[in-house]
């Protein structure tokens, strides 16, 4: 067990704002719930009020669990199938890139701005859909996947100061779960805020965004792939 009683309360403080910082800061830029507002809309499909704030809570909640999972085994998890990051990043980067450009050039993704009282689907039809796609790949992709992953490969329980870190970085989470709770839940404020005009343009660059992170995610992983291939074939040699 570490022994608290060797550092100073100062450092353990220390610790705790970094990590309580650090995963947020990692997080939220990729997730961005409120850049991606009108495309979660147009996802989710217009429903009423109770249920929108259903959607929000459970969609949050799930991508909450699965960043906490993915930050604290999802590294042994991937190891476990044999399945490397840069494979992960290419599967998903592609199913990022296609709920895109489908949203890219969606003729009808402008009727997220129809009054949210004439539902198309059920309110069990819609909670159904409220892990996939709503949770992964929209909201938490490979992207944000790979990044909690990366925060968890620095995680350690030897010392005091790592184990309050974690601790902060899990907090840290929690804050950025209710961020994307926030911005999905008022997602048809925004909107309406924004008038048909605006939201359509903001649709469309965010969806055009959303292909281009895709696309890169892609690249990456198709370039850590490519640098293992070469680094096999001169092993052989």
């Amino acid at each position: 067990m570490p022994d608290f009683a060797t550092l100073s309360n100062s450092e353990i403080l220390i610790a705790f704002a970094k990590g309580l910082l650090l995963a947020p800061a990692a997080l939220l830029p990729i997730i961005n719930p409120i850049g991606v507002a009108p495309m979660y809309l147009t996802l989710r499909g217009p429903v009423d009020e109770r249920t929108n704030r259903r959607v929000a809570k459970r969609v949050a909640l799930h991508a909450g669990l699965m960043l906490l999972a993915a930050m604290f085994i999802g590294a042994q998890v991937l190891s476990f199938f044999g399945i490397s990051l840069p494979i992960v990043r290419v599967g998903g980067g592609l199913i990022v890139a296609a709920a895109a450009w489908k949203l890219l050039y969606d003729p009808h993704a402008d009727k997220v701005t129809e009054p949210v009282g004439r539902t198309a689907r059920s309110p069990a039809e819609v909670l159904q859909h409220s892990f996939f796609p709503l949770t992964f790949p929209f909201t938490v992709g490979p992207g944000s996947l790979s990044a909690a992953i990366t925060l968890g490969a620095t995680m350690s329980f030897h010392r005091p100061a790592q184990v309050a870190m974690a601790v902060a970085m899990s907090v840290g989470v929690g804050l950025t779960t209710v961020a994307i709770y926030l911005g999905y839940r008022f997602a048809p404020q925004l909107v309406r805020g924004l008038g048909s005009v605006g939201t359509t343009v903001l649709l469309r660059f965010s969806a055009f965004i959303l292909l281009c992170v895709g696309v890169q995610i892609v690249w990456d992983g198709a370039a850590e792939l490519v640098l293992e291939l070469a680094r096999e074939l001169a092993r052989l040699r």
